[in-house]
């Protein structure tokens, strides 16, 4: 289950990702998109991340992830279309150049923080 190290990395890089000075808010959301053909099963990455979160920075936050469906390019027509099976050509020429514009993507795109005014804004002092 490779879900594992990429909520590992996830939590990592939202975790590093929060300004210094809003070091103290909540990481409400973290929102992720991911390809069909990315090899993710979404349900076990949202399983595998609130195990990791939960004794980290963003304990607490809920992660949303936006399936982004596959799409091709056809480099002879220049037809765009979404696939949904096998496809070896082009559905409107028929050409074999084709070229895969979306569905592999596994990327942040977002992590949502609290309202800075409402976060406690204590001050260690040694």
């Amino acid at each position: 289950m490779h879900e594992m190290g990429i909520a590992m990395q996830v939590v990592e890089i939202a975790a590093a990702s929060i300004p210094e000075h809003l070091k103290n808010c909540r990481v409400q959301g973290v929102y992720l998109k991911i390809g069909k053909l990315s090899s993710v099963i979404p349900d076990s990455l949202r399983f595998c991340f609130d195990i990791v979160s939960k004794d980290s920075a963003i304990a607490g936050a809920k992660l949303y992830i936006e399936e982004i469906p596959v799409t091709a390019q056809c480099k002879s027509c220049d037809n765009h279309w979404t696939i949904t099976g096998p496809a070896f050509s082009c559905p409107q020429c028929s050409s074999g150049k084709i070229e895969l514009i979306s569905g592999q993507e596994l990327n942040i795109s977002s992590i949502e923080i609290e309202d800075d005014s409402i976060c406690e804004h204590s001050s260690v002092i040694a």
